[in-house]
Formats: C-alpha cells, sequence, structure tokens
C-alpha cells in the first residue's frame, strides 16, 4: 500500500518517516515553509536513534499528485480544525480503476478529539479512527521530532464507528514493522474518548506552560472531572486513565533528545508556530458542547478553550499566562455560571 500523509507535521512526518525507514511508498502532504523546506531538502525526522533525512514525494494537494492508486492509504493527520478542508479536496479525487477516494479508499483519522471521524463519514464511506499516543514536535519547517522508544508511539486503529477489518489489520503491520505499536480494536472511540480527556490539559499547556505546579495539576484535575461528569450524562464510555497506562507500561520511554527537553504539545505547538488557529474546540469545546446537550456545566473547560482560542487568535506567546490569572479566569467563570438559574 501507498500511504498518502496528509498533515506531515508532528505526527503524520513522524509516521510517515517511521513507513518510509521501513520500506513502505510514502507521499506527504504539507504546506507553506514546512512544504518548501521538505521539497528542497528532505523531511528530517529525529528520534533517539539519530536523526534521517527522508526524500519523499511532497505535494501542496491532490491536484499536484493526480490520479490516485487503489492501493493508496489516506492518512489524514492535520488538526481537526482543518479536517473539512481536507476531506473536501481529497474525497472527490478519481482512483485509478475507478470511482473516487471518497468511495473506494480508505481515510484513516489521525486527530486529537472525537469529531474528525464525523466529518470524513460524510465524504468518505471507509472510515478509521486512530487513538495517537505519540510525543512528537512540529515547530521548525522540515523537522520533526520524535523522543519514544524503544517504540517511537502507540496508534489504537479500529473502523468507525465500530468494528475491524482488514484494512485496519493491514495497516496496523505495517506500522508495527515500522517502530510504531498499533493496536486493531473494534472499540476505537472508546480509546480516544479516554485520550480526549487528558488533552483538556492542552489548553492550559498552550496558555500557561508545563504541568509542572500543583496548581497547573489541579485546573486539569477540574477540567477532568467536568469531561468525566459530561461524558457519563451523555452516556458515553471511554478508556480509564489506568487502562492506558497498562496498555503502554514500559513500551515507551521518552528520552532526551541531543539534550533538548520538549516543549509542549500539539496546542503548545501550534501557539509556537503562530498559526493563528488551535484545536481548542474540539477538545476543551466538545466538553462544552455535551454539557450544553446533557444540561452539564462546564465553565472550566468553557473557560480554557476562549483562553486558548484568544491565545490563538491574538498569536500571544505559548505559555504567557500565569496559571494563577487563568485560575482566576476559571474561578470568575464558575461565580457566573452559578448565578445563572
Amino acid at each position: 500500500m501507498r500511504y498518502i500523509i496528509i498533515g506531515a507535521g508532528a505526527i503524520g512526518g513522524t509516521v510517515g518517516g517511521r513507513l518510509a525507514e521501513s520500506g513502505h511508498d510514502v507521499v506527504l502532504v504539507a504546506r507553506g515553509a514546512h512544504y518548501e523546506a521538505v521539497r528542497e531538502s528532505g523531511l528530517r525526522v529525529r528520534t533517539p536513534e539519530g536523526t534521517l533525512t527522508h526524500r519523499l514525494p511532497a505535494v501542496q494537494g491532490p491536484a499536484e499528485l493526480g490520479e490516485l492508486r487503489a492501493d493508496d492509504v489516506l492518512f489524514l493527520a492535520v488538526k481537526t480544525q482543518d479536517c473539512e478542508a481536507a476531506v473536501d479536496a481529497w474525497s472527490g479525487r478519481p482512483v485509478a480503476g475507478g470511482g473516487t477516494a471518497g468511495e473506494v479508499l480508505p481515510l484513516v483519522c489521525a486527530q486529537n478529539g472525537v469529531e474528525s471521524e464525523r466529518i470524513a463519514l460524510r465524504r468518505f464511506r471507509r472510515v478509521y479512527g486512530m487513538c495517537v499516543w505519540l510525543p512528537a514536535t512540529h515547530v521548525e519547517p522540515g523537522m520533526v521530532s520524535a523522543a519514544g522508544a524503544p517504540y517511537t508511539g502507540i496508534l489504537h486503529i479500529g473502523r468507525y464507528p465500530k468494528g475491524t477489518d482488514d484494512t485496519a489489520r493491514l495497516v496496523s503491520a505495517d506500522l508495527e514493522k515500522s517502530k510504531l505499536l498499533a493496536p486493531v480494536v473494534a472499540d476505537v472511540m472508546r480509546w480516544k474518548y479516554g485520550k480526549l480527556l487528558a488533552n483538556l490539559a492542552n489548553s492550559i499547556e498552550a496558555v500557561s506552560g508545563a504541568l509542572s505546579d500543583n496548581e497547573a495539576v489541579a485546573l486539569y484535575r477540574l477540567a477532568r472531572a467536568e469531561g468525566e461528569a459530561v461524558l457519563e450524562a451523555a452516556g458515553i464510555e471511554a478508556v480509564s486513565e489506568e487502562e492506558q497506562k497498562e496498555t503502554r507500561g514500559d513500551r515507551i520511554r521518552l528520552e532526551p533528545l541531543d539534550g533538548s527537553v520538549r516543549g509542549g504539545g500539539s496546542s503548545w505547538q501550534s501557539l509556537t508556530r503562530g498559526t493563528g488557529t488551535i484545536e481548542a474546540d474540539y477538545l476543551n469545546g466538545e466538553i462544552a458542547l455535551l454539557g450544553r446537550l446533557h444540561g452539564v456545566p462546564t465553565p472550566v473547560n468553557d473557560t480554557l478553550q476562549n483562553a486558548a482560542n484568544t491565545f490563538a487568535r491574538e498569536r500571544r506567546e505559548a505559555g504567557s499566562m500565569p496559571v494563577r490569572d487563568l485560575l482566576g479566569l476559571v474561578t470568575a467563570a464558575e461565580e457566573r455560571a452559578g448565578g445563572v438559574q
């Protein structure tokens, strides 16, 4: 199979690089300065083993690639806020032998949150969810870094909305030959909802920096408690923190890369690159949405969502708001929510 990596950033670039390293056919889809750097000098993938440069085909969109192949797998790794545009661009592309991408090709959704699969299913018949646990960084054009060892990450995969099939197993086998654990599961969205609860910390990290003190951890626990209450009200099951830890076990440890410290996760990286957008609407905003649908107040996640969006829109420096100030905004929101009857 050929892998079309739509969004060759931290996750897509790492997965594409690892697949290429193990001999698989890979095409990278990127944009802007990252695309120019990859086209000019290749994609550099830095891991604890060292840095490899992959000179792979790179395009900015489907028109440059031409007709798709019947054995293509579309690996969607853009942020959720860019998912609809990507699905629109790729779903109607012709495939050799007949049909369009949306009609015949598999699309793997490798984003945080739980919305991308629903967006994709409107255009694609064969949608696969992927729960990504892959500590990776992309802040420099042409470079991605992944600190996991001896495996680079764990990528649970399954059909959406549920089930498994031969394609999921074939993709899993290719990933597992590429230093990526890829369990095939029939309940992939249960894993993605568990990851969603963990990702409620992303906005805190983006706005106030790493969760390195008691105040930041306490704020995350408040956000997570809201999230758990909302999922319970909605009747949605999510894997527990204990199950996630047990699955990872000691198979992935984070190792320093040339003595550098990983700056932050995906939301922090968006602010650092100054993209002007952030995924908070599909993380904390997912909890806010479900809370409104099921009558559960979510002032903590409302506040985190608003703060992250403000930082992205105004291109503020990542981590520049003291966590105590962020806690003050949360307290004010909780007081307002308590006063609304």
